[in-house]
């Protein structure tokens, strides 16, 4: 493609300028309206300079794309109302063995959590718990917050879902879930084990350091706590409904007020049976030649129980017959209560069985082929008609502001391309990136390195991937096949080279800054110490066992 008019050239380019500065920093002091607001503001901008028209502004936005990213997301919410995340993060903490042990915990879980559901959420559903169990056994959280953000880019890479430019990949390289996860998981395996095995190596010394629990120093964070953390992701914080939290709180309630009501009427029997044993002497203390007199005739024995009668009257008064009944009523209550709260929680663990069952169709039908994007959302539709409550609490926690940003970034990215520099440049650099050869697929790397790391994965994704899919297609259609997982390879291993060049990695960096009495800093250079020679590696490694 030749380059278009000057004047849409520097239009086109400017404009894009301003959504990458914008994307990449979105508090900038002299416009720091954030990634959002960028996005739409360069989209808007392709269209007032004319580099793009109105429709195709329009026709720019990739419905499919946009249908996948919100199906995952409602599916994350249910899954987290159903425990889910809470269940994977116990797993980090259960019957460990140590510190090493732990990181690998986190790298495992941490990779599989974001193959299912996106890196993103990943990050934000596991990172304070990181903090906490690091803080409970008195261990540093740094290499422990490293692990969980580059284990979730690497695991990402496995599927078309976990990562926004998978998705991007996968709808317009038409490749299925299936082929998808076979060309490209061999290389996350073993990818997410080299990563845990160079964490090991960099922290092994520290690892190794047992501190002292008495330690002043330490915020040490109980094993209750770190058990009753709720997990939430990205953008999905609040759960309105009760959870199973919620529900044994309310039954330790119940328990409580059941135990007062029993301590309160065992009071009330003492005091029937302080009256039995005073009646009983009062008996006791009647004459006994009239009970020897009785004793000789009938008459003698109706009057005994004519005596004895109002006596029995007299052991239980009214009132206490009266707190009896009011035992029996509140025990009676108490039952019921009990009963009703046994039948919600079998209901409750029926609910979130359905909720599970639901998600792995979704995944089965994935792997089968089925359109991804309408797979999802029907997936999605299922578990609102499912939950037969009013799903506006639940949609609420949708990244609707992720979905703007990719509209106006389609938008961005198009115009970009309608100005004929990407081509112009990738025809310059195409003689030297064909993937038949070992260079030629080490400097295509490079060049996708490079440029997630400048101008973020996703754009770099929507600038390349028709340049190097046509190329690809030139030499043979595998060859096309295995130049889309490339780029879906390095792309997001790239992120991992610094504590900017991915979403994850700034998430799991907020996070950990702003928890309460945990905080702890990541650091740009502590970051860049690990992330490059963990990218560069598993990058190499994995392109040795891409197919």
């Amino acid at each position: 493609m030749v380059l278009a008019s000057s004047l849409k050239v520097v239009l086109g380019s400017l404009a894009f300028a301003i959504f990458w500065v914008l994307a990449v920093f979105p508090a900038v002091p002299f416009l720091p309206i954030g990634r959002t607001a960028g996005s739409l503001l360069g989209a808007m901008l392709m269209v007032v300079f004319r580099v793009l028209t109105p429709d195709q502004a329009y026709a720019a936005i990739n419905l499919p794309i946009l249908g996948l990213l919100f199906g995952t997301m409602v599916v994350s919410v249910y899954l987290e109302k159903a425990d889910m995340f809470k269940y994977l993060g116990n797993l980090l903490s259960w019957k460990s063995k140590g510190a090493k042990d732990l990181l690998c915990r986190i790298c495992l879980i941490s990779a599989l959590l974001s193959a299912l559901f996106t890196n993103d959420t990943s990050c934000v559903v596991l990172t304070e718990f990181v903090l906490k169990v690091a803080r409970q056994h008195n261990l540093p959280p740094q290499p422990f917050l490293l692990a969980l953000a580059s284990s979730a880019n690497i695991g990402s890479s496995a599927t078309p879902i976990g990562n926004p430019q998978n998705l991007v990949i996968a709808v317009q390289s038409k490749i299925s879930f299936g082929s998808f996860l076979s060309g490209i998981i061999p290389a996350m395996l073993i990818g997410v084990v080299v990563n845990a095995l160079i964490l090991l190596c960099m922290y092994w010394r520290l690892l190794s350091i047992q501190k002292d629990e008495t330690d002043a120093d330490v915020d040490v964070v109980a094993k209750e706590d770190v058990d009753s953390h709720r997990f939430s992701p990205a953008m999905m914080s609040h759960i309105t409904s009760l959870n199973s939290q919620e529900w044994n709180s309310r039954l330790e309630t119940i328990n409580v007020q059941v135990s007062s009501n029993l301590s309160g009427n065992m009071g009330h029997v003492e005091t029937i049976r302080n009256r039995l044993g005073s009646s009983e002497n009062e008996i006791h203390r009647v004459p006994s030649d009239t009970i020897d007199s009785a004793r000789n005739s009938n008459a003698s024995k109706e009057l005994e129980k004519s005596v004895s009668s109002p006596k029995r009257e007299e052991i239980i008064p009214s009132k206490t017959v009266r707190s009896m009944d009011r035992l029996r009523d509140a025990l009676s209550v108490e039952s019921s209560e009990q009963k009703e709260d046994l039948t919600i929680r079998w209901k409750m663990m029926l609910w979130k069985s359905c909720v599970y069952l639901i998600t792995i169709g979704m995944l089965i039908a994935l792997l089968m082929g089925l359109n991804m994007s309408w797979t999802t959302i029907t997936a999605a539709l299922a578990l609102v008609v499912l939950d037969f409550k009013d799903a506006r609490p639940c949609l609420e926690k949708v990244s609707y502001s992720l979905l703007i940003f990719f509209c106006g970034m389609f938008i961005s990215v198009d115009g970009f391309n309608k100005t004929g520099i990407p081509s112009t440049l990738w025809d310059f650099m195409a003689p030297y990136a064909q993937i038949d050869h070992a260079s030629g697929i080490a400097v295509l790397a490079i060049v996708i390195l490079v440029m997630s790391n400048l101008a973020s994965n996703v754009p770099t994704v929507l600038l390349l991937g028709g340049q190097v899919a046509a190329s690809a297609a030139a030499i043979s259609a595998a060859d096309e096949k295995k130049a889309w997982l490339i780029l879906a390879w390095v792309s997001t291993v790239a992120g991992n080279l610094s504590l900017l060049g991915s979403a994850a990695n700034l998430i799991v960096c907020e996070q950990a800054r702003k928890t309460p009495r945990l905080g702890y800093t990541l650091s740009f250079w502590s970051h860049l110490k690990f992330g490059v020679p963990s990218t560069l590696i598993v990058t190499a490694i994995g392109l040795v066992l891409i197919r």
